[in-house]
């Protein structure tokens, strides 16, 4: 054989030896291709499904966080209601207090009237017990006895004092009647007139 037939044959075998290679080569990279294209839509199918999911997880913490502003309003509201419950439960229970207070004082005059009202019963109940056993209609009746007795005897001295007066009264009137006939006749005998011989 010559070379120039050795060389042709083994650079045609070396030719088809690379072919091979190149195609084994080009199979290889079309089937890692096809994998990594594969791969690469797996991995966009993923990240769509994660856009998708965080796109979802956003409005859905966007409508979380429009409810808990809808709350914390809510809770403000509240918070305020309660701030004006506490306020109204603060007068009320000074309202209350000033109204113990009051109470006391009445509940202390109540006592207070109470204990008279007792002391006066006992007192009545003394006199009542008095008067049941009558001996202060005894000493009344006792009494208005000797006031009358007392009254008829001064009316006895009152009648003998007036009779007593009557006749100082007759008396007084006859001596001035003689008192005044006296001074007329001794006029009479000054001026030298006629006696009057009339008894005396």
């Amino acid at each position: 054989m010559k070379p120039t037939t050795i060389i042709l044959s083994l650079l045609s075998a070396a030719l088809a030896g690379v072919a091979i290679v190149c195609v084994v080569f080009e199979n290889e990279a079309r089937t890692k291709l096809a994998e990594v294209q594969e791969n690469n839509s797996t991995q966009v199918q993923a990240a769509r499904v994660k856009a998708i999911a965080l796109e979802r997880k956003a409005v859905e913490s966007e409508v979380k966080a429009a409810k808990a502003e809808k709350a914390a309003e809510v809770a403000g509201t509240k918070v305020t209601a309660a701030a004006d419950a506490h306020k109204k439960t603060d007068d009320d229970f000074a309202a209350a207090k000033d109204a113990i207070a009051k109470n006391l004082t009445k509940i202390a005059e109540l006592e207070k009237a109470r204990s008279e009202s007792a002391a006066r019963v006992n007192e009545l109940t003394a006199e009542v017990a008095k008067l049941r056993d009558g001996s202060e209609v005894r000493d009344a009746n006792a009494k208005s006895k000797k006031s009358e007795a007392d009254l008829e005897a001064a009316s006895a001295a009152l009648r003998e004092a007036n009779s007593k007066m009557a006749e100082i009264e007759k008396t007084f009137a006859t001596l001035t009647e003689e008192n005044n006939r006296l001074k007329a006749r001794s006029r009479e005998i000054g001026s030298g007139s006629t006696p009057d011989h009339r008894p005396l």
